[in-house]
């Protein structure tokens, strides 16, 4: 499976999420990179850096998958 992110623990905040997976190198720049482009979990529109993303969940960013696991 392509794009699959590993996590420690269950759960990560999409803040530490972007960082993770190197799309953005700063949590700094998580606010506006959120605000500009299309980012969903599990087909959800989310709209805040803290939101959580658990294992087993599927965030979509502008249109490419990320399948979380643990």
């Amino acid at each position: 499976m392509n794009n699959v992110v590993l996590i420690d623990g269950n759960s990560i905040t999409l803040g530490q999420f972007l960082k993770l997976t190197k799309i953005i190198s700063t949590g700094g720049q998580a606010k506006f990179f959120i605000e500009t482009n299309n980012i969903k979990i599990n087909n959800n529109v989310v709209n805040g850096r803290n939101t959580k993303i658990f294992s087993g969940d599927v965030v979509w960013i502008n249109n490419k998958a990320y399948f979380v696991k643990n």
